[in-house]
């Protein structure tokens, strides 16, 4: 008969493998699309060139072995973590670190900001071949890539210093909420998430954006009005119109807004702006084309795609989500209250003598809550395609139908999109439809 631990133990092992064998299931389907779709679908015949479409292909197959491989992996080190007690292992070594550094006495708050700091140096040496591969391979090869090893490097170690310097402090201060909050420390975790997520997000464009890309305001010009001019007939509270200089790091592109109350930023990705020129980085690669090869949209065409975004906003989605975010966040925090006592969770996992929260917290979230999260996923997969149809719509009320149709064709071939999916994967994978999806809502006489 096999006691709780050992069926919690078990079970967690069982669900891990069953998650992964679903999602290869999904990816081989996906794979198996990349290789037969040899035909343009009849819809983009003569809108997308058999090079375009033959490039996008073999992208896609590519990053789907590239996938498959680096997920096997993942859920090998994971299991092999849990086979060998490797939180404990952890743990222990973060407490003789704690003790090296003059602390004589148990101090948990400080061994559990070692503990994530040992657990984030492992994660980020084991992932880094792949990133490596990822960035100088996989997307070299497909002439995506524009960073140099020096900038890749520097950028490496900046987003892992800075990544420490905010959640270290956060993992103190959730330690501390917990061991002063009573019974009802989990209000007090959740409103302490909530308010440190907005703080986040407040400060996040402002202070730490900019240490790893530059941003500059939108020079004067017909753009510019003419995006100043759609906010105002929208009453977007346009308060700052930013390029970000993307193209440091690859070709790929994007655009979209933040901030919050009268304070909106919208932010541009300079390799989604035909006509924009960035200055040229000492650290990145130089690969000026032609200006017919010269990849992005027009005007008309930028419009369009802030006029999707703009509709996010306006349907109030950005508040939606934030609010399905919260009431998550407080029912996880209230599971992980009812269990964080609960011995054989801790036994499951090595800890015997000890119930250290931060460890508590980890199992709850990242293993008890992965069926659920694995449902919640989906659904929210479902509500976001819903909500891109319905941005959609909103740019196509603008009048902006045509030159949107124009831009996500057009930006799926700057990106290699490829545009035919399993309908299964889509649907489990895609927050965003696809394009032929989109296209064909588009065209459509209703809304």
């Amino acid at each position: 008969m096999l006691s709780v631990e050992d069926k919690l133990y078990y079970g967690i092992l069982a669900f891990i493998w069953v998650e992964y064998v679903w999602e290869l299931y999904l990816s081989l389907r996906q794979h198996k699309i990349y290789s037969q779709a040899l035909e343009i679908p009849r819809e983009l015949q003569g809108i997308i060139s058999p090079e375009t479409y033959s490039k996008a292909r073999l992208y896609g197959l590519d990053k789907s072995s590239f996938g498959i491989v680096k997920d096997l992996f993942s859920v090998i080190v994971t299991t092999t973590i849990i086979l060998v007690n490797g939180f404990v292992i952890f743990w222990t070594n973060a407490g003789r670190v704690t003790q090296a550094l003059g602390y004589t006495s148990y101090n948990e708050i400080v061994q559990s900001m070692m503990f994530v700091l040992l657990m984030n140096i492992f994660n980020t040496i084991i992932n880094m071949p792949f990133s490596v591969f990822y960035t100088f391979v996989l997307e070299e090869r497909h002439g995506f890539n524009k960073q140099t090893p020096g900038f890749f490097i520097k950028d490496k170690l900046k987003a892992f210093v800075v990544g420490q310097v905010i959640m270290l402090p956060l993992v103190a201060a959730v330690i501390y909420i917990v061991k002063i909050g009573g019974e009802y420390f989990f209000i007090y975790l959740w409103l302490f998430a909530m308010l440190t997520t907005f703080f986040l997000l407040t400060i996040y464009p402002n202070f730490i954006a900019p240490l790893f890309d530059k941003y500059t305001p939108l020079p004067e010009g017909e753009l510019r009005t003419r995006i100043e001019e759609l906010a105002a007939s929208i009453q977007f509270p346009l308060y700052k119109l930013y390029v970000v200089e993307g193209s440091k790091r690859s070709t790929h592109s994007n655009a979209y807004f933040y901030g919050f109350f009268k304070n909106k930023r919208i932010v541009l990705f300079d390799t989604l702006l035909k006509n924009y020129e960035p200055e040229k980085a000492e650290d990145t690669k130089d690969k000026d084309k032609s200006e017919g090869d010269k990849k992005g949209c027009d005007n008309d065409e930028v419009l369009a795609v802030l006029g999707h975004e703009l509709g996010h906003w306006k349907l109030n989605h950005v508040l939606k989500n934030i609010v399905i975010m919260q009431v998550n966040l407080f029912l996880m925090f209230l599971v992980f209250g009812l269990l964080f006592k609960y011995k054989p969770m801790y036994n499951a996992f090595g800890f015997h003598d000890e119930q250290p929260v931060l460890i508590g917290l980890l199992i709850v979230l990242q293993f008890i809550f992965s069926p659920y999260n694995a449902v919640l996923n989906f659904l929210l997969t479902i509500l976001s395609r819903r909500f891109e149809f319905q941005a959609d719509t909103f740019a196509k009320s603008l009048g902006k139908a045509k030159y949107l149709r124009q831009a996500l064709i057009k930006l799926n071939q700057d990106n290699l999109g490829f545009p035919v999916y399993d309908w299964l994967y889509s649907s489990w994978h895609h927050s965003h439809p696809p394009l032929l999806e989109r296209l064909k809502a588009l065209d459509s006489k209703t809304d």
